[in-house]
């Protein structure tokens, strides 16, 4: 069978009533190739009186990517980055030896009841680049590849797949695909790298004969082809890449191959040794018992 074994995940209240799915990492499987993290947010319904702004907060040694498909984000950073992220676009912050962001409602949706879905994953950095000097690349949707294959549309948001590469850079061997069937379309997915998952968004999927529920992951052996087949209209996302070059050590928003590395930035963070986002004030304090 070419699912080798399936995520769950659990919530995750990030604050002000803004609650996620989170399925990486678990217990089970650290990473799917590089990605080390993966929340799934929405589709929720704001009301005008939410506040689900996510206050200035530090990463090192990894990546974040950041994909929605309602909504909007007002992206800062502490490298003078200012981006609006609208759906479609494929946001990369690279965190590299420590970076501090923070991701807000825009102020034309402040107030006013409106609708948020998205995605966001952490790419854990190799170790080679772990203290590369920090960067955010912002790649809107009109950049990235969409196409049909077998009556399947299909968007490269990262890497390579049926013959179409996305302009976003990695580090690493990276596969990050946003796939859509209409009820009883198939679609055959072969030469995946060596680690791949697939998580349904909507829709009915069966993965070779065998049903995929609405939120879970199935990680993949990859050894053989998959054909994924809509039982209904359904959305699903493919992520994968090479393996990690080892274990890495998570601390609330720090990833690092050196354990001592991320017990050092969450002192720098607690110390305010991180340069800060240009204009903001607010930070999102170090929690007194975070990762593992």
């Amino acid at each position: 069978m070419s699912i080798a074994s399936v995520l769950k995940g659990h919530d995750k209240d990030l604050g002000g009533g803004f609650v996620v799915r989170r399925y990486l990492p678990s217990a089970l499987k650290q990473a799917v190739g590089p990605f080390i993290f993966f929340d799934h947010f929405g589709p929720v319904d704001v009301p005008a009186d939410a506040n689900h702004d996510v206050r200035p907060h530090p990463h090192i040694g990894l990546a974040t990517v950041t994909y929605l498909f309602e909504g909007a984000i007002d992206h800062r950073d502490s490298i003078g980055s200012v981006q609006r992220i609208e759906p479609g676009a494929i946001n990369w912050m690279t965190a590299g030896r420590g970076i501090v962001h923070s991701e807000r409602t825009p102020k034309d949706l402040v107030g006013v009841p409106h609708r948020t879905h998205g995605l966001q994953l952490w790419a854990a950095l190799p170790a080679a680049h772990e203290e590369d000097e920090p960067n955010f690349v912002h790649t809107p949707a009109a950049d990235i590849p969409v196409f049909s294959v077998d009556g399947a549309r299909v968007k490269v948001l990262i890497g390579t797949a049926f013959g179409k590469t996305s302009p976003v850079a990695t580090y690493s061997q990276t596969l990050y695909l946003d796939v859509t069937l209409q009820a009883g379309q198939e679609l055959g997915l072969a030469s995946l790298p060596e680690e791949a998952a697939i998580y349904p968004i909507s829709g009915e999927l069966e993965i070779d004969g065998v049903p995929l529920a609405l939120h879970t992951m199935a990680l993949l052996d990859t050894r053989s082809a998959q054909l994924v087949r809509a039982a209904s209209a359904a959305q699903f996302m493919v992520i994968g890449g090479e393996p990690l070059d080892g274990h890495r050590f998570l601390f609330w928003n720090f990833v690092s191959s050196r354990k001592e590395r991320v017990v050092q930035a969450g002192e720098d963070w607690t110390a305010q040794r991180f340069a800060a986002v240009p204009g903001e004030t607010e930070w999102i304090p170090l929690p007194p018992k975070v990762g593992k």
